[in-house]
């Protein structure tokens, strides 16, 4: 369960804040409201009044990393688990926008996430704008703002929370690194193929078909 930095007595620079959530970069910090008094009405305050996606870390506000060409290979992500999971009537995919609580000040917004209906109460849709969900599948694009720190911090977050399986998508590398628990790792390369199992044990994906996305253009 996440608490609020106020009651962290090993907090005392700003220094320390920013390494206590990953090492991130200053300016993706929010200062107002103060970190460690954010609520989640904040985070749709902002997002309504400035267009900016932010996460709820321990009630500090952290902007969310994300670039167009990541946003359009989440996108594409997307596509194909949604062609994949709805003909069957598995559950719902959700893209970057889906902000889930995981615990109480934690909020987190997946880049993809899928959620099976047994998740969902009542088997319908959420109707809150965050609602308390744990996705089966989390998947995060990788974006230059994002740190080895942070990654691991959100990796054990999501395994802590419940989720069953975590990718881990590198744009630059052309890899996928797949976790089925916060230590266990398998990266794969542009030329193997992603696997759904233990979530979506049918689903396959030749990842040189995801990536092939970053080599487009126009005639």
């Amino acid at each position: 369960m996440s608490l609020s930095i106020a009651s962290d007595s090993s907090l005392e620079t700003l220094s320390d804040l920013l390494e206590h959530l990953g090492g991130i970069a200053p300016h993706r910090v929010r200062f107002r409201p103060l970190p460690g008094t954010a609520t989640e009405q904040d985070i749709l305050d902002l997002q309504a009044r400035e267009g900016r996606l932010y996460e709820l870390v321990d009630y500090v506000l952290v902007e969310k990393a994300m670039g167009f060409r990541e946003s359009c290979l989440a996108a594409t992500l997307i596509t194909i688990l949604w062609g994949f999971v709805r003909p069957q009537n598995l559950g719902l995919v959700a893209g970057e926008g889906g902000m889930m609580r995981l615990a109480p000040g934690l909020v987190r917004i997946p880049d993809v996430a899928f959620v099976s209906w047994e998740r969902l109460p009542g088997r319908r849709m959420p109707t809150e704008p965050v609602p308390g969900l744990v996705p089966d599948l989390a998947v995060e694009v990788l974006s230059a703002s994002n740190t080895p720190g942070e990654m691991e911090r959100k990796r054990r977050e999501y395994f802590t929370a419940g989720v069953r399986l975590v990718w881990f998508i590198d744009p630059e590398a052309r890899t996928v690194a797949v976790f089925i628990d916060p230590e266990q790792c398998i990266v794969l390369s542009e030329d193997q193929i992603l696997e759904g199992a233990p979530v979506l044990p049918a689903f396959t994906l030749p990842l040189h078909e995801l990536f092939a996305e970053l080599d487009r253009q126009g005639n």
